[in-house]
């Protein structure tokens, strides 16, 4: 291209056009022009990511002259003037202003347009908003992408939560165009296939926790049920049976035995969908089968319930660390020191106490150094680090390590108090054996199958009707086992 053919150039474009930064004709020549319509934060944040990668960037706007502050570097024309000499369109407008795309459609022939547009709830039209684009303009190639990533991520770079760009369209060449951008951006780029996708992309971004709600829930209502459950034993009857007012105990004594409680069960229902499926599959004599989606959906949610459980976990840590500081528990340390004096009576040292209580939280500060190792594991950025086989080492065998000797840290708190009668207020039991019920459970059927020659079996290699035999020759030896295993606690734990 000759210097005056440029000089002609520019003379056409100077009426409706203005260059924040004049690039040289050398440099032009080296660089790819890419436009962008739309002059709020997200365009402006996306202009400034792609001068930084090596494009040129055209704005188009309403009134060039008067669009404000935009990157240096970029240059701002009318839309139809800034659409014509680029072969890649960004769309950063909101639907409602779709309309004057249409007038421009001449321009857009054979131009690659995508559609970056969300909406502020879901199913506000009735067709997403790039197929409405294509329906508008049916000469260009429309595709869906970008519209995930917030302004702040295209201003500081893709990071680990925020690396991956969807894209959808019916172009295959318009696709591979876009993802060659979001690659030199320094993004992932994952196809969801054609333009139909596009409403699903839409909603992407107005999706509150999705994988969160079913254990928010959860651990909303076993925390519910437990405090109310506490508040009636402890509170409630004190005051009823002996008109004593211990209310206060209500902001850290009740809540220190809340949380433990709930991360203990969560914990729980992390791995026993796990033991579940493992019965499933031996029933079944392959693995090969889908899952209930009762079951499929738990299984999705594991790692949502672990976290929470460690979150409820460091929660009655700081709580058990504020216990000396408390004016309750000083003023009963120093009523009972007074008493002694008075009476002049001193309690014998107790070496079965001093093992109990030392055992109890040296298992509790294991179980919660392995609960945070198993929390530290499932972040992405560490996760990514690991092969399968150390990842599957951590989350499950630690996993049950870490079950076990949570679940051993509850049985040293209650010791041998599921023997006082005075323990089961109005007739129900304490908090912690209730806890119990579900990891004890759990421990019980990993046993079962390790203790059967189930964990010596490959599930591969036997057909329905082989394994079938199998299970019915072996079911005595499965059932003396697990008599001599529930015998075998009996005589541990009474």
């Amino acid at each position: 291209m000759s210097a005056d053919r440029l000089s002609s150039m520019s003379k056409e474009v100077k009426p409706d056009s203005i260059s924040l930064c004049p690039l040289s004709a050398a440099a032009a020549l080296e660089q790819e022009l890419l436009c962008i319509f739309g002059t709020g934060d997200l365009g402006r944040s996306l202009g400034q990511r792609l001068l930084q990668t090596g494009y040129r960037v055209v704005y188009g706007s309403r009134r060039p002259h008067s669009c404000g502050l935009l990157p240096q570097g970029a240059q701002v024309r009318s839309h139809a003037a800034a659409a014509e000499p680029a072969s890649l369109v960004f769309i950063c407008i909101h639907r409602e202003h779709y309309d004057f795309l249409e007038t421009l459609a001449p321009h857009f022939k054979g131009k690659v347009l995508v559609d970056v547009s969300n909406n502020l709830k879901k199913n506000l039209y009735p067709e997403a908003n790039a197929e409405y684009l294509q329906r508008l303009i049916p000469g260009a190639h429309v595709v869906k992408g970008f519209n995930t990533l917030s302004a702040w991520a295209l201003q500081n770079g893709p990071s680990d939560a925020n690396r991956q760009v969807y894209l959808c369209g019916n172009s295959a060449e318009a696709k591979e165009a876009v993802a060659e951008v979001a690659t030199k951006l320094g993004f992932t780029v994952l196809d969801k296939g054609s333009l139909s996708s596009a409403r699903e992309l839409e909603d992407f971004p107005l999706q509150l926790f999705p994988e969160w709600r079913l254990p928010l829930r959860l651990a909303f209502g076993l925390t519910v049920f437990f405090f109310f459950y506490l508040l009636i034993r402890t509170v409630v009857s004190a005051y009823v049976e002996q008109g004593k007012d211990i209310s206060f105990r209500i902001m850290a004594s009740l809540a220190n035995k809340v949380f433990p409680i709930v991360s203990l069960i969560m914990l729980s229902l992390c791995y026993l969908p796990g033991v579940i499926a493992a019965f499933l599959q031996l029933y079944r004599g392959t693995k090969y089968k889908r899952f209930p989606d009762w079951l499929d959906r738990w299984m999705l949610c594991r790692k949502q319930l672990g976290l929470l459980a460690l979150g409820f976990a460091s929660l009655h840590v700081l709580y058990t660390l504020i216990i000396p500081i408390r004016y309750y528990v000083r003023y009963r340390l120093a009523a009972a020191t007074i008493s002694e004096i008075r009476l002049n009576h001193t309690i014998p040292f107790d070496t079965t106490m001093a093992w109990r209580t030392d055992s109890y939280y040296a298992m509790g500060i294991l179980g919660f150094g392995l609960y945070l190792l198993l929390g530290i594991t499932s972040l992405p950025s560490v996760s990514n680090a690991l092969s399968w086989r150390e990842f599957s080492f951590i989350q499950s065998k630690l996993g049950y390590l870490t079950l076990f000797i949570c679940t051993f840290h509850t049985y040293l708190y209650g010791w041998d108090k599921f023997l006082w009668v005075s323990g089961y207020t109005w007739y129900t039991p304490p908090g912690y054996m209730l806890s119990l019920v579900l990891p004890s459970a759990v421990m019980l059927l990993k046993l079962l199958l390790l203790f059967t020659y189930f964990g010596h079996i490959d599930s591969n290699s036997l057909v329905n009707s082989d394994f079938q035999s199998f299970f019915v020759n072996h079911q005595f030896t499965c059932m003396v086992k697990c008599v001599s295993l529930i015998h075998l606690l009996h005589i541990i734990f009474l």
